[in-house]
């Protein structure tokens, strides 16, 4: 007796000849499910994107004012720094 149980054609009740691999059903409604999951994925990459690169460019500006603070005034950088930074529009650390 074998270990493993034969399943004949008739038991599997599949409508497709032996060898054959049945074809997924596409529709216009998991069309439509594809492209809204790619429609939000891809605003989820762009937000995190725009908020990287705004954190980037605020860390450039910040080591810039405070490059410049520390060749003026090397005593006070810190209070230049923040004297700038609130100067132009930023928010107090």
């Amino acid at each position: 007796m074998p270990s493993v149980h034969l399943v004949a054609d008739k038991e599997q009740g599949s409508d497709t000849p032996p060898g054959e691999v049945p074809r997924a059903v596409s529709t216009p409604r998991s069309a439509w499910g594809y492209l809204m999951t790619g429609a939000v994925l891809l605003a989820i990459i762009a937000t995190w994107l725009v908020w990287f690169s705004a954190f980037i460019q605020r860390k450039f500006h910040e080591e810039d004012i405070r490059a410049a603070c520390q060749r003026v005034m090397p005593e006070t950088t810190d209070r230049c720094v923040d004297t700038v930074v609130i100067q132009r529009g930023g928010v107090r650390r």
